[in-house]
């Protein structure tokens, strides 16, 4: 039979690598330990070990990687709107987040969209795929990140059908890094209820205090649009005057991080936009209207 002669050479090849590899291998050991082959032959040995070592490792623990980068990402969301209690086990957090509904919004129309799986979609690679992705003007670009998904993965927080809040995914470029993080909004679209910033590279102490959970509570309450739904959220250079009628859209910034702040600022604004949620957020305050 023509497949069991390829069967019976396939296998007598490998007989044939075995031995050969025993051979060279019996002649190596042999060797001087001086051996400038030896040297190298065991040098190659070892490489391979490890690199097969590494390779099933990260096979081995891939599931793990995965498990644990959503757990954070829950982790993140529960944060923003507060509900994330302290020492929370990996359990507790699981079910906390079965409180929120997962979406997909096509960022353009501000619609839901129901053929892309929740589960699967990630905006961060889908932002690099060109099928994928738009390309932003330069003169719109004020978050500095170039391209930005067509579509969004947003968290509804729900009582009795009505939205209580929505946490909406952000990222923009301050001083050295992108930053991504989460900002929670009430059900009117306007109000926020809080900001965090899982993922950044600002400089410790200074603009890396984006992620000081003192800061962060400024924001509570703050309101997104002005009576002209123009977003004009953002930071200020100092402490805000709570006297002044415009206290209701502004953060302190950040003491030392200029530029920080103003990459803090140019994301919100850029996120709260027609290019990013705008739309969507007029379509819930018309829902729940």
């Amino acid at each position: 039979m023509p497949n069991e002669n390829k069967a019976s050479k396939a296998i007598k090849g490998q007989n044939a690598f075995v031995v050969k590899a025993k051979a060279y291998a019996d002649k190596v050991l042999g060797l001087p330990n001086d051996s400038i082959e030896k040297t190298i032959a065991i040098a190659v040995a070892i490489c391979l070990v490890g690199a097969v070592f590494v390779s099933v490792s990260a096979v081995a623990l891939k599931p793990l990687q995965v498990a644990n980068k959503e757990l954070d990402m829950k982790r993140n969301i529960l944060s923003v709107v507060d509900l994330l209690e302290e020492g929370a086990s990996p359990d507790e957090i699981n079910e906390a987040f079965q409180q929120f509904e997962t979406k997909i919004v096509d960022l353009e129309t501000g619609d839901y969209v129901d053929d892309i799986d929740v589960v699967t979609y990630d905006q961060r690679k889908a932002a690099k795929e060109p099928a994928q992705h738009i390309m932003i003007d330069r003169a719109d670009d004020l978050a500095k990140i170039k391209t930005r998904a067509k579509y969004a993965k947003v968290y509804l927080l729900k009582e009795d059908d009505a939205i209580q809040a929505v946490i909406l995914p952000v990222h923009g470029y301050g001083l050295w890094s992108t930053m991504y993080g989460f900002l929670a909004v009430e059900g009117n679209g306007q109000t926020v209820i809080g900001i965090n910033f899982y993922d950044q590279a600002e400089t410790p102490g200074l603009g890396g205090e984006i992620v000081n959970p003192n800061w962060r509570a400024l924001w509570k309450g703050k309101e997104i649009y002005n009576e002209n739904g123009e977003p004009v959220l953002g930071l200020i250079k100092g402490t805000v005057d709570t006297s002044r009628d415009e206290a209701v859209n502004q953060v302190d910034g950040l003491a030392g991080a200029t530029l920080t702040s103003v990459g803090v600022t140019n994301l919100v604004r850029y996120w709260m936009s027609s290019q990013g949620f705008s739309p969507y957020l007029e379509k819930i305050k018309s829902d729940e209207g």
